[in-house]
């Protein structure tokens, strides 16, 4: 008689439990936004530009591809990197000042130097975490560097 009443409240008590959890689910479901932005070029494979959760921005790898700077060094392509990730920075009202962290990708370390030079330009006194990774190349020939970037969006700016 025990195990039966025990079986009776664990099958009456799984509904509302059940419940819980996918109204939590639906609730983060709003907070979570993905967005592309026509500006930098629709995307032609299975990603997103960007995507928001909380109070944090995620953006996919971006890269100078299609841009006058597709050819150049990576300085100028750093800089066509960092002028999108603003864009979408922008769009969420935000900036470059709340980066939390970075991760480039390189196709090689020759011009490394000068590239952390640009990045330095680039954070002035808001320098993020970062990881440096070197890839053997990226899906176009002439690309020398990809960024991924975190963004805080706790203190969007007015």
């Amino acid at each position: 008689m025990k195990r039966l009443l025990l079986v009776c409240c664990m099958v009456a008590c799984i509904p509302a439990l059940s419940s819980d959890l996918s109204t939590q689910t639906k609730q983060d479901n709003k907070m979570l936004a993905r967005t592309n932005y026509a500006e930098l070029g629709l995307p032609v494979g299975p990603y997103t530009h960007a995507v928001s959760h909380s109070n944090t921005l995620y953006t996919s790898g971006m890269t100078a591809f299609a841009t006058p700077a597709e050819k150049q060094d990576i300085n100028k392509q750093l800089e066509e990197i960092f002028r999108q990730i603003a864009f979408i920075c922008e769009q969420h009202q935000t900036s470059l000042q709340q980066l939390i962290k970075v991760t480039l990708f390189v196709t090689s370390f020759e011009e490394i130097q000068q590239a952390r030079q640009t990045l330095f330009n680039i954070y002035g006194e808001h320098i993020p975490a970062s990881s440096l990774i070197r890839v053997n190349s990226l899906f176009s020939p002439d690309l020398k560097v990809e960024v991924e970037a975190i963004i805080s969006l706790s203190n969007k700016e007015n």
